[in-house]
């Protein structure tokens, strides 16, 4: 049989101790290598997925099992869509600045707040330049553990069911990683009311129940919720300007649509009309908030960190009273929004 973690699991010998350790081989890597968080540029992405598959030739042919013994092709495309690897939610990866620290030794890492106190100004001839000294605190960020096991009997290898064996592996590897990213959308949510911001009147001073109503406020809502960021942060050294900046908006899969339209919406119902819109933003959707109905406006990366100490790390075991082999899979990560200033919770109604 042709799988996605080997690619002919006939060619497997689980009695022999040699095959099962290429197998646990085969399970680490494949959970331990999931599509990183996107790219901005598409090319990115293709190359990416370029390289991750010759990763995974390489590890394949290493690991000896590949045979040329294959399903009728007739056959074939209809078990590729079926068995598809599916996909876990990443979008956070693009909001949070996501560092890697594996093997770097470390408990954790620290988010600075410096202020240099640094002003410019004109210096006349014979006058000296002022120094300033910096200062600041640090936060310390600690990596946490996270961890989960799997269970396979081994009726299953006896009895050859390795799509359930798949199966089991792939919905182990995206729970990981979705718990993961709940981790960090947990972290957005968690932002104090301060920066809430209200749902702002229509411009156009469009009444309820008329087209455009729900989208020209959404729109105005995220204006102003960029307007703030910008303001706020003006003085934080995050060279932010109106015109360099691109907002990330965050919403729930229930607001997806009337946010779509609030980023599309014109003054005019004609092409090449103005839009609402003032700011540059990029929408996320996730079925990771906990409220369905406000979305946030956040500006990305900066001070909002993450950190990633280990991936996900299996350690196997046979258990000999229930005829049972337990992969245990470990991670160990932290995060934390160093600046609450630079999200806006958007309200919707």
């Amino acid at each position: 049989m042709k799988g996605k973690i080997i690619q002919n699991w006939d060619s497997v010998d689980f009695k022999d101790p040699k095959h099962r350790k290429q197998l646990s081989g085969a399970l680490q890597y494949f959970l331990s290598l999931p599509d990183l968080f996107v790219p901005e540029e598409m090319e990115k992405i293709k190359r990416f997925k370029k390289d991750r598959l010759e990763l995974r030739g390489l590890l394949a042919a290493a690991q000896e099992f590949a045979t040329t013994a294959d399903f009728p092709a007739s056959i074939l495309p209809l078990i590729e869509k079926f068995h598809a690897v599916p996909l876990y939610d990443n979008g956070y990866e693009m909001i949070f600045d996501v560092r890697n620290f594996s093997g770097s030794a470390r408990n954790g890492f620290d988010i600075l707040d410096v202020e240099s106190g640094l002003t410019f100004r004109r210096i006349l001839v014979g006058d000296k330049l002022d120094v300033f000294q910096m200062s600041g605190e640090k936060a310390r960020v600690y990596f946490s553990f996270y961890g989960g096991a799997l269970g396979w009997h081994r009726q299953l290898f006896d009895d050859k069911e390795y799509w359930t064996i798949e199966d089991n592996a792939i919905a182990f590897r995206n729970t990981a990683y979705q718990f993961r990213a709940a981790v960090f959308y947990a972290l957005i949510e968690a932002v104090g009311a301060a920066q809430n911001i209200a749902w702002q009147a229509h411009p156009d001073g469009v009444a309820a129940g008329n087209r455009g109503y729900l989208a020209g406020r959404d729109a105005a809502t995220m204006n102003a919720a960029a307007q703030n960021i910008i303001l706020n942060c003006a003085n934080k050294g995050y060279g932010l300007t109106p015109a360099n900046a691109t907002f990330i908006v965050l919403c729930p899969l229930q607001l997806r649509g009337r946010i779509k339209q609030a980023l599309g919406y014109q003054y005019d119902n004609v092409q090449g009309s103005p839009s609402h819109v003032d700011y540059k933003f990029q929408q996320i959707t996730t079925t990771m908030l906990t409220v369905a109905n406000t979305f946030y406006v956040i500006l990305p990366k900066n001070k909002l960190k993450a950190g990633y100490r280990m991936d996900l790390t299996l350690f196997s075991d046979f258990d000999i009273l229930s005829y049972t082999d337990t992969q245990a899979g470990w991670m160990r990560y932290g995060g934390a929004i160093g600046d609450t200033e630079q999200l806006q919770r958007c309200a919707t109604g």
